[in-house]
């Protein structure tokens, strides 16, 4: 009869300009669809090249490879009698366009270019690509001889159509698409298109799957219809972790659910579904019927091939099932994990090193090394090759194999408790404990010699000594040797990374790890070029409230216990000297606001598009039940202050794994200047004049100034 179509979606580990792995990949996921039974595959965006090639996409080179690996995959026995769904930039009339290109037994059906580019965000497309703005039109492309001589075509249709096959028909959307207000699928489900296919490029965001099903799943409701959803996984050479959670969707429902952290490169999702599901449940739809009798049709690729067989009443179909969601703090726990892993593992490096300091943000990174620990064993246990054969070249030994997360840890994870005369005994024992039970190969030291050297320099020369603020200094003399101790700890930090291995007899060097949370980063509570400064930061785009979350989560769910102590300690950057043996410096003492508060002030700069007036007028509400129109005034002018003197240093800020949407990282997230007049004059004038007129309103007396 033929009405159950089988078809095939993935996830792939993709690296940006990595063309032979990239086309192992693709031909795994081709060979693992056929095997389970499907007749269509669809892969992830730009998956031949890589999503983050960036500028590399302006190289002729970038679009000749990708041809050239096109060309292995029309020749390769793998690739036939399946459709073939891959992605790659094509350049047609000399406009470069993010594609997909779709073939059959080494024919290509149809280039489909993306109408609708992602430029929001971290994304950049219209820096690269060109949108196809010619809707339901094609033209004939010209291919290059090397792909002529393959299918021994000369021309292919180009731009937006769909296919019919002898059973149903297909329409493409590409990522962003399905994001818009006037998403193809819409009309495309209109003219009868059947089944909608999305390859994805989109990164992991702390509490975003569940938007992403949603939408997937109101496409369909809607309209009726399959949604099938690729998307690439892992770190492919950048800040971003592209999650996987690739899906299949009917009529409203979720019928197959990816993983959305893993660490196999490659996951294909394949589903039997029936057609005739499909044409009932539009049947009844009556709006969308009268809808469809006026809609334009598509341009139409007759296909002489099915998805479905011809005597399949007996074949089982797929039932809907409950998408399972992480948690934020299992997010928190897997997302960067991942990440890490893939860095090192693309990095030829031989580990890890942290300088941990016993405190939340440096423990909560020691906890995400030690998860990417437990997800290395996990998959070496299931079989999975491509990571053992990571981890024994990594850790230089062909025979080992990785059993337990700590040995593990051992070897490829250094923590390193830096001590100087202004450090607490608390604070040495708890990052003491930690790596004990985490496994970290540990190390203590002490920086005071080193310190006073630094400082007795600059004696010297100047003739004069600077003091702490306790000991009649000034906040000048008192910040500065606050930031000695700290960059020196960077400087330690780089050497010990370069030659502990050395001095152990191993070999390779390690990755420094960076601890710096997004809101210290939001308000620049850091000392630029100190141990924020690293090669890479797996927390940089979390917040300290969800740090703390986290840690909780870690300490109930693995058992350390270290951990109790550190999160009911005050967080500290333990650079001013101890009073009577006990810390008499905290972080929110020092920034003059509390990192709930930091959080507040960062979603709405950043995510609500707020100025200082704005973030004032919207904070009198939000806060009006704890503080004063006046009160709010202060707060908000202090942040700017604040924020606008420490931007310098977002330009320097360690690449860190992006999981927040108020990041204020500066390469191309979060695009403002770095010099600013911080004294705001207008903006502030602004708030004084709201704050007066609201305490005349309450018959308040009226002051001149907020400070």
């Amino acid at each position: 009869m033929g009405r159950t179509a089988t078809v095939a979606t993935c996830a792939l580990n993709q690296w940006a300009l990595d063309f032979d792995g990239n086309l192992a990949r693709i031909l795994k996921s081709i060979e693992i669809a056929k095997y389970k039974g499907a007749r269509y595959r669809l892969g992830p965006e730009l998956e031949i090249c890589g999503y983050g090639c960036s500028d590399h996409y302006y190289e002729s080179d970038t679009l000749l490879h990708s041809f050239e690996v096109l060309a292995k995959l029309l020749e390769s026995p793998a690739t036939q009698d399946i459709i073939c769904d891959v992605g790659m930039p094509v350049m047609c009339r000399n406009v470069r366009y993010n594609c997909r290109v779709i073939f059959l037994n080494k024919k290509i059906l149809l280039i489909r270019p993306k109408m609708i580019l992602a430029n929001t965000g971290n994304y950049r497309e219209l820096r690269w690509f060109t949108p196809w703005n010619r809707a339901r039109f094609v033209e004939e492309y010209f291919l290059p001889r090397m792909i002529q001589e393959v299918t021994g075509q000369e021309t292919v249709p180009f731009g937006d159509a769909v296919l019919a096959t002898k059973d149903t028909c297909l329409g493409s959307e590409i990522c962003e698409e399905l994001w818009a207000p006037n998403s193809p699928h819409i009309e495309m489900g209109l003219d009868g298109v059947e089944i909608f296919t999305n390859s994805s490029g989109s990164h992991h965001v702390l509490r975003k799957a569940h938007t992403r099903v949603n939408v997937v799943n109101s496409a369909t409701a809607k309209n009726g219809g399959i949604y099938v959803l690729a998307n690439q996984k892992g770190c492919d050479g950048d800040r971003l972790y592209y999650d996987g959670c690739a899906m299949i969707s009917m009529n409203g429902d979720t019928i197959a659910q990816g993983s959305q952290f893993s660490l196999n490169d490659v996951e294909v999702l394949v589903a039997t579904l029936d057609l005739e599901d499909v044409r009932s449940y539009r049947a009844e739809i009556s709006c969308r019927n009268l809808e469809a009798s006026k809609v334009n049709s598509y341009p139409r690729i007759k296909v002489n091939f099915a998805l479905s067989c011809s005597d399949d009443i007996c074949v089982p179909t797929c039932e809907p099932i409950q998408w399972r969601y992480h948690s934020p703090e299992e997010e928190i726990c897997l997302g960067p994990a991942c990440w890490l892993w893939d860095y090192l593992r693309r990095s030829n490096q031989a580990g890890f090193l942290l300088p941990l300091s016993g405190g939340i943000d440096s423990s909560a990174t020691a906890c995400i090394v030690y998860s990417m620990c437990r997800q290395v064993c996990l998959a070496v246990k299931n079989g999975n090759q491509g990571v053992l054969a990571d981890v024994r070249r990594i850790v230089n030994d062909e025979t080992y194999t990785p059993e337990d997360s700590q040995e593990f840890c051992g070897h490829i994870f250094t923590t390193c408790y830096m001590a100087s005369e202004n450090s607490s005994q608390d604070t040495y024992n708890r990052a003491k404990l930690l790596a004990e039970q985490i496994g970290s190969y540990h190390i203590n030291l002490n920086l005071d010699v080193a310190v006073k050297a630094i400082v007795g320099i600059f004696s010297m020369v100047m003739g004069r000594s600077p003091q702490f603020r306790v000991y009649g200094g000034s906040s000048r003399e008192n910040l500065a040797l606050q930031n000695v101790q700290a960059r020196i700890r960077m400087v330690l930090a780089y050497l010990f990374a370069q030659l502990s291995h050395w001095a152990r007899g191993m070999p390779g060097g390690l990755l420094v790890l960076g601890s710096a949370n997004v809101d210290e980063s939001l308000h620049g509570y850091l000392t630029k070029y100190d141990c924020s400064s690293a090669d890479i930061n797996p927390i940089g785009g979390i917040s300290k409230t969800d740090l703390r979350s986290f840690i909780q989560y870690f300490m109930e769910n693995f058992q350390l216990t270290a951990l109790r102590s550190i999160i009911s300690a005050p967080p500290t950057a333990e650079l001013e000297p101890l009073a009577d043996g006990q810390v008499s410096q905290t972080d929110e003492e020092d920034m003059g606001m509390t990192y709930t508060e930091l959080s507040v002030y960062g979603k709405l700069r950043k995510m609500a598009k707020a100025g200082p007036y704005t973030m004032f007028c919207k904070l009198i509400n939000m806060w009006k039940e704890i503080c004063t129109p006046r009160e709010v005034a202060s707060k908000v002018k202090h942040f700017f202050r604040m924020y606008s003197i420490n931007r310098h240093k977002m330009t320097t800020l360690t690449p860190a794994y992006h999981a927040e949407n108020y990041s204020p990282e500066d390469n191309r997230f979060d695009l403002r200047p770095f010099l600013y007049n911080s004294t705001w004059s207008w903006q502030f004038r602004s708030i004084d004049k709201q704050v007066s007129n609201l305490e005349s309103k309450e018959g308040k007396p009226v002051l001149e100034d907020v400070d």
